[in-house]
């Protein structure tokens, strides 16, 4: 089956990507390792990291892509690639995985949702930075630290008691509005 993902050249994409094991903890257990990968994948095939939360079982990310360059599907490959290969085998690993010399650490897949307005990339931005005490990890979003929220404060773009006052289980910041 064939997935149909938008392909605008230089666009803003806003991503949601998961471990196949939602129990593992493997993103902030081995965030230096994410990080590494992201920035060796960044070097070679450039993208702006917009806004970013990495969580234990999943991530949140918005990329600005370069003009004339639409090609995230290679970025996600390299990253999860770059990834897995850092992890010890550990994971049970399925036979169409195995045959497609797959490791069993990230879904195949990843949600992506291509951003078209200012309002629309704030609002994914919030999502990203609120998630954290969605899911209840933190009481406010600046206690998390795996958070762009860091770079927005430190540029002066949110307060630092940004989300403070929002009560997460009323925040309007659902999977999907």
């Amino acid at each position: 089956m064939r997935y149909r993902r938008s392909r605008a050249s230089g666009g803003t994409f806003f991503f949601t990507a998961n471990l196949a094991n939602r129990n593992y903890h493997l993103l902030t257990e081995h965030v230096g390792v994410l990080r590494a990968v992201y920035r060796k994948v960044r070097q070679i095939h450039p993208f702006e990291i917009v806004a970013m939360v990495v969580l234990p079982d999943h991530l949140h990310a918005i990329w600005a892509l370069p003009p004339g360059d639409r090609d995230y599907p290679l970025r996600w490959s390299l990253i999860k690639a770059g990834f897995s290969r850092a992890m010890m085998k550990s994971e049970r690993v399925s036979e169409s995985r195995e045959c497609k010399r797959e490791r069993g650490i990230w879904q195949r897949r990843y949600w992506e949702h291509q951003v078209r307005s200012e309002d629309d990339l704030l609002r994914h931005v919030d999502y990203i930075h609120f998630n954290p005490v969605k899911h209840g990890y933190v009481r406010s979003p600046v206690e998390w630290p795996y958070s762009s929220i860091h770079r927005y404060i430190r540029n002066g773009v949110v307060p630092f008691d940004w989300g403070m006052d929002i009560d997460a289980d009323d925040s309007g910041f659902g999977e999907r509005e």
